[in-house]
């Protein structure tokens, strides 16, 4: 019996649904990081320690995502972690303490690898003229999420701040960071339900040997060969790569010569992605415009700005990846993403910090702090010079409760600079580096190895990605963001250089012909 029939369109739209979830998690979070901080009392590694927890925690999803994949397929894989996002988003709304709240963001990242398994799937369905296009709705999906979650996070904040009863009756203005985290729990339970409407991936039917049902669902796709074409290339590319009949093979194969130029092309991707700092950015957007003194209120809707023009310039990727191509969009963004940071370094290096007697006067009146009037009329050259001092006679709690505050009165920076680096590096992003790494992942290996490649690499860049959400908070306030920025700027610089010598086009050619390009003989 032939199976229900089904959109491309449709299916990847579902399977992408996936990683608008991950970008409502990886947000929400940012707009929580002050009330959580204040209730459990936090230093700055368990900050980073709660940001980066999913991004611990899908470095050992990814280890076995690929195993799992091949054995029971990329559709039942989806469906268990989808369920692993609703357990974690109810786990995070009703954790009584941070160690209770760690635990449930930890089980949450098990589900992270939806990014790699919606690659994955999306590559093995798509026809090769429209590929690119149905990727880059994983990327597109990320950025509506993380857009979403600012949105909520303001509209959240601004609720709490309200008189109105009805907020006092649900304890909105008291449990404000238990409100935006529960947000998640709807959108994963539509996304459990919706993964049962979508058929199994073609050319894992085909490794199974399951290519009767293989066929029924490519003829549904508009694929440019026709099923038994389609069937009868794929089983031939299993044939020249053997390694596709074992995990353990595929995984050493990776290490082999012939793989050596598309595994040094995914490498530098997944690093430099990530090295760029995209995630202290997006998992730190309230923190990060603070640090240039804009207030909480501003902080939070100049991070739904963030989110719009995310969303706006990776829907301008969709419409050219498939026409100007892969490469001259990545080796654009590449060097915008790093002017646009050096920009920002050089903002921030720029910038001075002093407070005035009165501003003393009032900050520690409207925030009961005391013991900081001998900085009045201090001039500092340095963030973190302005923030030891103020560490000299106040507790990390107390500073991190009147950090904005303090920033706003005391710092005198170029705003529009830094804003405007900032937006070009999320501008720069998100039409090259953000959608194409998934893109190229999906494209440039081998069918026998890409079950376990796509984990493996995702793994390298979630990794970075740790590191980067992790010590974030601490470089902030013990290196300074002018430094920061800078090493942001020069890992863009490295990977273009690499990947200018090293990356070919991709676009308009199958998977097969991109093999036999990129995979010595």
């Amino acid at each position: 019996m032939k199976p229900v029939s089904h959109s491309v369109y449709y299916c990847a739209m579902v399977v992408a649904f996936g990683a608008f979830i991950l970008g409502l998690d990886a947000a929400l979070i940012s707009g929580t990081i002050k009330f959580v901080s204040q209730e459990f009392a936090l230093t700055d590694m368990q900050v980073g320690a709660m940001v980066s927890a999913p991004g611990l925690a899908v470095l050992f999803a990814l280890m076995i995502t690929g195993y799992i994949c091949d054995r029971i397929g990329r559709k039942k894989t989806l469906i268990g972690i989808s369920f692993i996002y609703i357990f974690s988003a109810i786990a995070s709304t009703f954790a009584p303490n941070y160690e209770t709240l760690i635990i449930a963001r930890f089980i949450g990242g098990l589900a992270f690898t939806s990014l790699s398994v919606a690659a994955m799937y999306i590559g093995e369905i798509a026809p090769s003229k429209i590929r690119g296009k149905l990727v880059t709705i994983v990327q597109v999906s990320i950025v509506v999420g993380f857009s979403a979650a600012y949105f909520i996070n303001y509209g959240v904040l601004l609720l709490s701040q309200s008189d109105m009863a009805w907020v006092s009756a649900i304890a909105l203005d008291t449990q404000t960071w238990r409100w935006m985290l529960g947000v998640e729990i709807v959108p994963a339970i539509v996304w459990f339900a919706l993964l049962f409407t979508i058929p199994k991936s073609p050319r894992w039917l085909i490794m199974k040997g399951q290519e009767e049902e293989a066929k029924d669902i490519i003829a549904q796709f508009d694929h440019d060969l026709s099923p038994e074409e389609e069937v009868a290339q794929v089983k031939t590319s299993l044939k020249v790569d053997p390694a596709s009949n074992s995990f353990f093979a595929s995984f050493k194969a990776l290490f082999s010569t012939k793989l050596r130029k598309a595994v040094i092309v995914a490498l530098t991707i997944a690093i430099v992605q990530q090295a760029t700092g995209i995630n202290a950015i997006l998992f730190y957007a309230p923190t990060v415009f603070e640090q240039i003194g804009v207030g909480t209120d501003a902080a939070f809707l100049n991070a739904v700005v963030v989110g719009v023009v995310g969303v706006a310039f990776t829907i301008v990727a969709i419409f050219l990846i498939d026409k100007v191509g892969r490469r001259p969009l990545l080796m654009s963004g590449l060097i915008l993403a790093s002017v646009s940071l050096f920009i920002c370094h050089i903002g921030f290096k720029q910038a001075s910090y002093q407070l005035s007697a009165e501003q003393i006067s009032e900050i520690s009146q409207s925030h009961d702090i005391s013991g900081i009037e001998h900085l009045a009329d201090k001039t500092f050259d340095t963030d973190i010079a302005f923030k030891a001092a103020l560490k000299q006679t106040m507790s990390e709690a107390e500073l991190r409760a009147a950090e904005s505050v303090l920033l706003q009165n005391a710092i005198s920076i170029d705003v529009v600079v830094v804003m405007t680096g900032i937006m070009l590096f999320i501008v720069a992003f998100h039409y090259s580096l953000g959608p194409i790494l998934w893109v190229l992942f999906s494209e440039i290996f081998p069918t026998g190895v890409r079950g376990v490649a796509i984990p493996v690499f995702a793994f390298i860049s979630s990794m970075v990605s740790y590191f980067v959400q992790q010590f974030f908070p601490w470089l902030l306030n013990n290196i300074g963001a002018a430094d920061v920025f800078m090493f942001y700027a020069i890992s863009g610089v490295v990977g273009f250089v690499f990947l200018y010598k090293l990356l070919p086009e991709t676009k308009h050619k199958t998977i097969e012909q991109i093999e036999a390009e990129l995979v010595a003989s």
